[in-house]
């Protein structure tokens, strides 16, 4: 092969050398840049379509967010409101109510039943939402009850 290529004129060698390199040219576009480009193409698809499903999914948090306010709004609007109506389908008398400058409440009952007291202590996580901070319960003055001092707050 060499020596055949040797025997052409330097001006058929170049045409050679030329062509070879045209050829190894489109070979490597052929075999390795457009897969990339394709790749990347796809990658873009892609982009798009995560970020259409990420704005979605922010679209859908802002309406739960603003849901649970609305919700929060109309079952009594307050914390204090939502404590007092609470403790009072629980059959439990408050105390005393304290709200602080933290957005959270004290409330104090005294000589309550504690089973009573349990199920409020649920109601107010499970069903309002509340979050309990802190429980001091200790024993009350008759068999079964207890007085107690909680501080209560909107979650988050």
């Amino acid at each position: 092969m060499k020596a055949w290529f040797l025997q052409l004129t330097r001006r058929e060698q170049l045409y050679l050398i030329a062509m070879a390199g045209a050829i190894a040219l489109w070979l490597l576009v052929q075999w390795a840049l457009i897969p990339l480009s394709e790749k990347r193409a796809q990658m873009a698809v892609n982009n798009a379509t995560a970020s259409e499903l990420l704005a979605r999914v922010d679209a859908k948090v802002n309406q739960l967010l603003n849901l649970r306010q609305s919700e929060g709004s109309r079952q009594g609007g307050s914390l204090s409101a939502t404590i007092t109506r609470s403790s009072e389908l629980a059959g439990l008398s408050v105390r005393r109510l304290q709200p602080n400058s933290r957005g959270e409440v004290q409330v104090r009952f005294e000589s309550v039943d504690y089973d009573a007291l349990v199920r409020y202590l649920h109601t107010i996580e499970v069903t309002e939402g509340l979050a309990i901070l802190e429980a001091s319960i200790t024993q009350g003055g008759r068999a079964g009850g207890v007085n107690a001092t909680l501080r209560l707050a909107q979650p988050g």
